[in-house]
């Protein structure tokens, strides 16, 4: 059955929205739950890299096995026409030997992407930002997360006994390029359809496995439309996983990812799981946790993400996703960023890669040739960054900058072995900043200007 599990992560945003928040805007009705809410400089991309990031654990992904092959599944790209993968790569601060591909277009692009990291012991990142329209049930039940996970022959924590899938087409739910939002058909007929496919492929994949009537020790069941996929996980029985994980929602090509950590999160060695994604057909899977299946997780649990955050106004989550059209800041717009200074600094600007000098040690961020300490001429060894922590040195509360979401604070950082750099502080109001306040680096992207994506790194409260 190919490769199996070595390691997973996963990344929640911290913001949510609440559905008494929207219910109180709209229809002053009660709203329920609670949804993962990514900030206005996070996209799909940034959510990947930031699962991907925690599956290194502080390790050099070029000497990672696993790292060779990296397969990005989405149904919100950044980019069309180019490859977001490669930006991910960037980012994990990998070296031009490799292969980084996009898998996009629908839910089922997750399935695709773990299905191809199984097979050649790569890397499949699963990151989404699922939007509805105002009042609708996407708007409320849906969430933005990532999820990561690495495959091999050596050190399996998790192994796959089998897969089936099964393929139909039928028109439930679409989405014109172009289009923010998704429309759906009259649910009764999504219902009839999707349940007898889940059913199916769930069974198929039981008796493949030797299973058997025995019902799974975790049940698993990831469709965009959330009754089939209530039905078909009553039918099926036995679950030990409720179909809500609370405060994330349904993520799209990142839910089975998301979901199946959650599981794992708390698996013992010798259980299975049933993983059944509905979208377009049905692809059942059944894996067994194996002995190393408590050390595989790298990053918090699943569950300590989703129960933090920052609640979000109803307006400002409009207004971030760009269904509420607010008057800009009355400052210049950015430059669009150009293509060849990119290029030259990929690995400082994607990677945050900077330099020690050899002579006398000292750091420098950004990269240097010339020693700002002792004065030596290329003498010096590149030093990843991204890893590293920090504390606030000073900082400053710019109410006046342009930001979809000011104040803009920007902090004199001060990292751990050294180097010293300015960077804008995120998810953070100005009252959780003073100095000596402990950060970590995060990757966003700071602007978008021209139809180009500003990718760098800013830092967050730990």
């Amino acid at each position: 059955m190919g490769h199996g599990i070595v390691s997973y992560a996963t990344y929640v945003p911290r913001h949510r929205l609440q559905g008494a928040e929207i219910g109180a805007v709209l229809s002053g009705r009660p709203g329920r739950g609670t949804r993962a809410l990514a900030s206005y400089d996070e996209d799909s991309t940034t959510l990947g890299a930031e699962a991907a990031r925690r599956l290194l654990d502080g390790r050099d992904a070029s000497t990672t096995p696993g790292f060779q092959a990296l397969y990005f599944a989405t149904t919100a790209p950044a980019y069309l026409d180019k490859t977001n993968a490669a930006a991910i790569h960037a980012a994990l601060d990998l070296p031009r030997q490799g292969f980084a591909v996009d898998l996009v277009g629908s839910p089922r692009s997750g399935v695709g992407a773990l299905r191809a990291a199984a097979a050649t012991g790569g890397t499949a990142v699963l990151a989404d930002l699922r939007t509805g329209l105002p009042g609708s049930a996407d708007e409320g039940a849906s969430g933005d997360a990532a999820a990561a996970f690495v495959f091999g022959d050596a050190d399996v924590a998790v192994e796959t006994l089998s897969e089936v899938s099964l393929t139909a087409e039928f028109l439930d739910r679409w989405r014109l390029p172009g289009d923010a939002t998704s429309t759906q058909w009259e649910e009764r007929f999504g219902l009839e359809t999707y349940v007898p496919l889940i059913l199916d492929a769930a069974q198929q994949a039981l008796e493949q496995a030797g299973l058997g009537d025995d019902a799974p020790d975790h049940l698993i069941v990831s469709c965009p439309h959330r009754k089939a996929a209530a039905t078909a996980t009553k039918k099926l029985g036995g679950g030990r996983v409720p179909e809500e994980l609370d405060g994330v929602g349904y993520a799209g090509a990142a839910d089975a990812g998301v979901r199946l950590a959650a599981v794992l999160d708390r698996a013992r060695p010798g259980e299975t799981i049933l993983l059944v994604v509905a979208s377009d057909g049905a692809d059942a899977t059944v894996l067994r946790a194996g002995d190393g299946v408590a050390d595989a997780r790298k990053g918090p649990p699943v569950a300590d993400q989703a129960a933090g955050g920052r609640d979000v106004p109803y307006a400002t989550y409009l207004t971030w996703r760009g269904l509420l059209d607010r008057e800009p800041p009355r400052r210049p717009e950015p430059e669009r960023p150009t293509a060849p200074p990119s290029a030259r600094d990929a690995s400082w600007k994607f990677g945050f890669v900077g330099t020690t000098c050899d002579a006398c040690g000292q750091v420098h961020v950004p990269p240097r040739r010339v020693c700002a300490g002792c004065r030596a001429v290329d003498r010096m060894t590149r030093t990843p960054l991204s890893a590293k922590q920090g504390t606030v040195a000073t900082f400053t509360v710019d109410r006046l900058a342009f930001s979809p979401a000011p104040p803009m604070i920007d902090a004199v950082v001060d990292f751990d072995g050294g180097g010293r750099y300015t960077l804008e502080v995120a998810d953070a109001s100005p009252d959780e900043i003073e100095i000596g306040t402990r950060l970590e680096l995060t990757f966003r992207r700071l602007y978008t200007t021209g139809g180009v994506h500003n990718y760098f790194w800013k830092v967050r409260p730990i």
